[in-house]
C-alpha cells in the first residue's frame, strides 16, 4: 500500500523526495502498448491505434535521433543557474530545430490507405518549413484554430520526439522547479497529467508529466497545481463497476476555487497506466467535467480540443 503525503508533511521531512522521475528510454514503445490495450472495445479504438502507430515512429526517432541537442552546453547551464528551462519550448519552436524531426517522422510513417488520414499527411508533405513552423508554434501556444485538427497528432508527435531526445542529454539532477507548479522545469511546457507513483523512493509521490518532453517533476499532493489551493478539492472518475470507491486508476483532481482540473493516474491501482494514453482513453471524463463548468488547462499534443 502506498503512503499518501499531505501538504506540509514533505516540507517537514528531513529528507526531500526526488524532484524528478525520468521516463524509461522506451517511453514511446510502452505508450504504444498501452494505447493498443486501451483501444480494445473502446469507442475511439481506431484513433488510439493510430496514435500507437505514431508512438512507434517516435520510438524509432528516439533510438536513432536525426539531430543533436540544439542548445549549447553553456546556454543550458546559464538557463539552469537562473532557474529557467534549458530547452524552452517557446523559443526553440520558433528557432525550428524540430522541423528535421517532423520530416523524419513523415519519412518513416507508413502511407495509409486513401482517406482523411492520407489527405492530412499529404497536406503536411506539401507544406514548406515556414508553414510547418507556424503550425508548431500554434500547437504549443494552444492556438488550435490556427491549424487543421487532423495535423495535430503528427506535428505533436514530432515535437514530443525531438524534446524527449534533447531532454535525455541534459544534466537532469540540476534542473530546478519552474515558475509555477504546472510548468515543466526542462522545457517550460504545461503538465499533461499527474502520476501517483507506487514504487521505491517515489512511492506515494505525485509527479506531473510534461505534455512535450515527458519530464516528470514532483509536486505535493492534495494541492491544485494551478491556484495552489488545497480547499475543497474533489476527485472524480468515470463510473466503472470494475473498481471500488476510491480505487479508480484514473481520477481528476477538481478545484472549485479556480474551476480547473487535472487528471491523475494512480499506479497502485494500475501499474502500467501511462499519462498520455490514459488521458486520451478517458475523454468522456473531460466532457463530463466540461458540462459541470470545470476548465481543462492541460494540453495533450496528440489531439486538438473538439477533434478526434
Amino acid at each position: 500500500m502506498s503512503t499518501i503525503l499531505e501538504p506540509g508533511q514533505i516540507e517537514a521531512s528531513a529528507v526531500m523526495p526526488p524532484f524528478l522521475h525520468l521516463p524509461a528510454d522506451n517511453l514511446f514503445e510502452l505508450r504504444a502498448l498501452r494505447l493498443e490495450h486501451l483501444a480494445q472495445g473502446h469507442a475511439l479504438g481506431e484513433y488510439l491505434r493510430l496514435i500507437a502507430r505514431l508512438c512507434r515512429v517516435q520510438q524509432q526517432l528516439l533510438d536513432d535521433p536525426p539531430s543533436d541537442v540544439p542548445v549549447a552546453e553553456a546556454r543550458q547551464r546559464l538557463c539552469i543557474s537562473h532557474g529557467l528551462p534549458p530547452l524552452a519550448a517557446d523559443s526553440l519552436v520558433r528557432e525550428g530545430p524540430w522541423l528535421i524531426w517532423l520530416q523524419a517522422l513523415l519519412d518513416r510513417f507508413d502511407a495509409p490507405a486513401p482517406g482523411a488520414l492520407a489527405d492530412a499527411l499529404q497536406t503536411l508533405r506539401d507544406s514548406d518549413d515556414v508553414q510547418r513552423k507556424g503550425w508548431g508554434i500554434a500547437l504549443l501556444g494552444g492556438q488550435y484554430d490556427a491549424l487543421p485538427a487532423a495535423l495535430v497528432p503528427f506535428i505533436g508527435a514530432a515535437l514530443q520526439a525531438a524534446w524527449a531526445s534533447w531532454r535525455r542529454a541534459l544534466p537532469s539532477d540540476e534542473l530546478k522547479p519552474g515558475g509555477s507548479l504546472a510548468q515543466c522545469p526542462c522545457c517550460g511546457s504545461p503538465a499533461m497529467a499527474g502520476l501517483v507513483r507506487n514504487r521505491g523512493k517515489h512511492n506515494g509521490l505525485r509527479y506531473l508529466a510534461c505534455s512535450l518532453c515527458a519530464c516528470e517533476w514532483h509536486v505535493v499532493r492534495v494541492k491544485c497545481v494551478y491556484c495552489e489551493s488545497s480547499k475543497d478539492l474533489r476527485y472524480t472518475s468515470l463510473e466503472d463497476d470494475r473498481h471500488g470507491p476510491g480505487k479508480a486508476p484514473l481520477r481528476a483532481e477538481c478545484c472549485p476555487g479556480c474551476n480547473t482540473y487535472l487528471k491523475h493516474c494512480y499506479l497502485e491501482n494500475d501499474a502500467v497506466a501511462e499519462a498520455l494514453a490514459d488521458d486520451l482513453a478517458s475523454l468522456g471524463l473531460d466532457m463530463r467535467l466540461n458540462e459541470e463548468g470545470f476548465q481543462r488547462m492541460a494540453p495533450n499534443l496528440m489531439l486538438a480540443p473538439g477533434g478526434g
